[in-house]
């Protein structure tokens, strides 16, 4: 009888310990910082284009700046 009402006192003690815990685990709105979208093409590009076009759009509803970087060879294969 003594391990069941130490598990349930151990369990509600945790439940009354979580709404004060959860507001510091919160996470950080997302991004935080700017994003950088890679295009494995060289520059100048339909690809190229094509990303700065949807960068433009991206811009303003995330509210953070969007930097293209091209990184041209190896036929598009580069990760």
């Amino acid at each position: 009888m003594n391990v069941q009402r130490r598990q349930f006192l151990r369990l509600t003690a945790g439940a009354a310990a979580l709404p004060a815990v959860s507001p510091i685990a919160r996470a950080q709105t997302y991004p935080s910082r700017p994003i950088t979208m890679i295009v494995p093409f060289p520059a100048g590009g339909p690809t190229d284009v094509v990303a700065r076009v949807v960068v433009e759009r991206m811009k303003s509803p995330l509210g953070q700046p969007v930097i293209i970087e091209n990184l041209g060879g190896a036929d598009g294969s580069i990760v």
